[in-house]
C-alpha cells in the first residue's frame, strides 16, 4: 500500500492540526484509525478470502488428478482380474481333462494295462527296466573312442565322444 515514512507522518500532523484545530483533532485521529482499522481488516478479509479459494482450487485439481489415477489403477484392476480368470479357466479345462484321463486309466481292469504295456514294449515294473540290456548302443559312443581334447577357451581338459 502507501509507504508512509516518519516524516510524512509528521507532515500530516502539522496540516491536521492546523487545518482541524487542537479541540477536535483527538476525535478526528479516533474516527481516522477506526476507518483505517477498517480498511486493513477488509483488505485482510479479501487476501484470505482469495487465498481460500486458491487453495481450494489447487485441492479441486489435486483430487481430480488422483481420481484420474484411481481409474488407471481400477483399470489396470480389471484387466489383471481378467487375465487371471481367463488364466484360471484355462487351468481349470486342463485340470479336467486329466481327470477324465484317470477315470479312463481307473476304468481299465490291471491285467488291461498290463497287456497293453506288455504290447507296446514298455517295462511292467522297476525291476523289469533294470534288468532290460540297453539297445545297441552307437559306435562313436564307446569308451573307447573318448579322447581327451583341449578346449581353447579356458585351457581344461574335456572328453569328446
Amino acid at each position: 500500500m502507501f509507504d508512509l515514512g516518519f516524516w510524512e507522518l509528521v507532515v500530516v500532523f502539522i496540516v491536521a492540526l492546523l487545518v482541524i484545530g487542537p479541540e477536535r483533532l483527538p476525535g478526528v485521529a479516533r474516527k481516522a484509525g477506526l476507518w483505517v482499522g477498517k480498511a486493513k481488516r477488509f483488505v485482510a478479509s479479501v487476501r484470505s478470502d482469495i487465498e481460500r479459494e486458491l487453495r481450494a482450487e489447487e485441492l479441486r485439481e489435486m483430487l481430480n488428478k488422483q481420481q484420474s489415477e484411481i481409474e488407471q489403477l481400477r483399470g489396470m484392476l480389471e484387466e489383471t482380474q481378467a487375465e487371471v480368470r481367463e488364466e484360471l479357466g484355462e487351468t481349470d479345462s486342463l485340470v479336467q481333462a486329466i481327470e477324465e484321463q484317470i477315470q479312463r486309466g481307473a476304468e481299465a481292469s490291471p491285467a488291461d494295462q498290463t497287456a497293453a504295456r506288455v504290447e507296446s514294449g514298455a517295462p511292467s515294473s522297476a525291476t523289469e527296466l533294470l534288468r532290460r540290456e540297453p539297445a545297441s548302443s552307437p559306435p562313436d559312443a564307446s569308451p573307447q573312442s573318448a579322447q581327451p581334447v583341449t578346449a581353447p577357451d579356458d585351457g581344461k581338459p574335456t572328453h569328446r565322444a
